[in-house]
This record gives structure tokens, sequence and C-alpha cells, in this order.
């Protein structure tokens, strides 16, 4: 989301050249003006973009950030970082959907809808997991009551 949302705004500043296309080779004396201007326009464009993406991004991964001066290498940096983020928070999810245990006071249904939740976290990280694998114990409870209920009732 973060990157859909900053290649958005670079598209709308019109500096996201430097993005689609590949740098030109660099000028030289022999250079025509046509490809002076074309690398001139490229690096204005990899210029602001560095710039603008390093304001965006957290503190946390700003140091890592530092280091690069192309805007491709700046995003493959930063997307490496939140492969690393989303890993400990996949994580972290995970072992909140394990240990995550029915409150009486609650209630069934509340229990049943933070579940839920964290199964559709976990389903945006492309982790999946089935609700209804992991909570067997509500399909032998309602099997023991002698009902017959599919995954789609035990949400409602």
């Amino acid at each position: 989301m973060w990157k859909e949302r900053v290649l958005l705004h670079l598209g709308w500043m019109d500096i996201d050249y430097a993005i689609r296309k590949d740098e030109p080779p660099s000028v030289t004396d022999t250079s025509t003006e046509a490809e002076i201007a074309l690398y001139e326009h490229w690096e204005r464009s990899n210029r602001l973009s560095v710039m603008f993406i390093k304001t965006k991004i957290s503190a946390g991964i700003r140091g890592s950030a530092d280091q690069h001066t192309k805007v491709r290498d700046l995003l493959k940096a930063i997307d490496e970082q939140f492969v690393t983020s989303d890993k400990a928070l996949a994580s972290t999810l995970i072992m909140k959907f394990c240990s995550t245990r029915l409150d009486i006071v609650k209630g069934v249904r509340e229990h049943i809808m933070k579940m839920r939740d964290t199964a559709a976290q976990l389903k945006k990280l492309e982790e999946c997991i089935s609700f209804l694998l992991e909570c067997g114990r509500f399909k032998s409870y309602y099997r023991d009551m002698d009902m017959d209920m599919e995954g789609a009732e035990l949400y409602r």
C-alpha cells in the first residue's frame, strides 16, 4: 500500500520517469542535444524521486536508504525491508491466532470475529490459514449438539 501511494504521488508530480525508464548513457563530449536533454530529464526525475521517497519512509529504515542515489535501487532496498517486517508481522499474527482463547464474558461471536480478523490480516500477507481447521473445537461443539454447521454458518 505504501509503495502504491508513493508511486501515485510521483506520477502526479510527473517525476516518475527514472522509475519507468532505464538510465540513459552518461553525457559525453559527443552527445547530441537530445541525448543531453534525455539524460538531464532522467537525472532530475531520479534526484527528485529519491528525495521525495526519503521524506516518506520511516526513521527505522532511513539509515539503509541514505546510501542509495538511484530511485530503483532505493525502492528495491525498501521492498527488502518490508519483506523482513512482513515476516515478523506474519509470525506475530500466527502466534496471536494460535494463542487466542475463548473468553466467556465476551462470548463466542466476539471470539470468532477476532479470529476472522487475524486470519484476514494473515491472508493479506499471503499466509494462508484455514479458520475452520484452527477452530476445530467449534466444529466438535456443534457436532456434539447434533447440528450440521458449515464454515459460513459459524461466522454468523
